[in-house]
Formats: C-alpha cells, sequence, structure tokens
C-alpha cells in the first residue's frame, strides 16, 4: 500500500489538471498561433508559465487504483501487475486467464 499522502497529492494534481486543462490549451494554441503578432505571442508563453505546476497532465503519475502502487502500471486495467495477480487468480477479473504452456 503506497502511502496516503502521495496518493493525495496525485489525486490533487489531477484535480489541477481538469481545472485547468481549457486554459491551459488555449495559451497553447495562442503561443504558436501565426495570426498574433509575436509580443501576443510572449505573453500566451508568460501566462502559461504563470499557471501552477502541478495543473500541468505530465506531472500526474499514473497508480494503481486498489493499492496506489506507481510501478508496474496496466493501463488497460488501472491498477499495478501485482494487484491485477491477485484479482485475476482469485476470478474476480472477467475474461482474463492466467496463462500456460
Amino acid at each position: 500500500m503506497a502511502k496516503t499522502s502521495a496518493v493525495e497529492k496525485n489525486m490533487k494534481r489531477q484535480r489541477l489538471v481538469a481545472k485547468y486543462a481549457a486554459k491551459r490549451e488555449a495559451l497553447k494554441k495562442a503561443a504558436v498561433d501565426p495570426d498574433l503578432s509575436p509580443e501576443e505571442q510572449f505573453m500566451a508563453r508568460l501566462k502559461l508559465a504563470k499557471l501552477p505546476r502541478n495543473s500541468a497532465p505530465t506531472r500526474v503519475r499514473n497508480r494503481c487504483q486498489v493499492n496506489g502502487r506507481p510501478r508496474g502500471y496496466h493501463r488497460k486495467f488501472k491498477m499495478s501487475r501485482v494487484s491485477l495477480r491477485e484479482l485475476a487468480s482469485v476470478g474476480q477479473l472477467p475474461g482474463v486467464v492466467k496463462s500456460s504452456w
């Protein structure tokens, strides 16, 4: 189980990303828009830099929904390899079968 503070910090980042997504997208488009003057593009870049760092999508860490583990994450299941194996072995994941050859 991951530290609760790490999981909470990541959830806070996800909320910030959602909150500033539209504003960030508009500023990014304005920063590279050839129709705008260079001064306006520069101002858009400055405003983009003023946004909170944790509002950038790259700052969000993929974490397991079951136990918060950050490593060995499977995007399809939104869980770590450890939780995936445990739940698949018990049969709680429909359609997932342990392979053997």
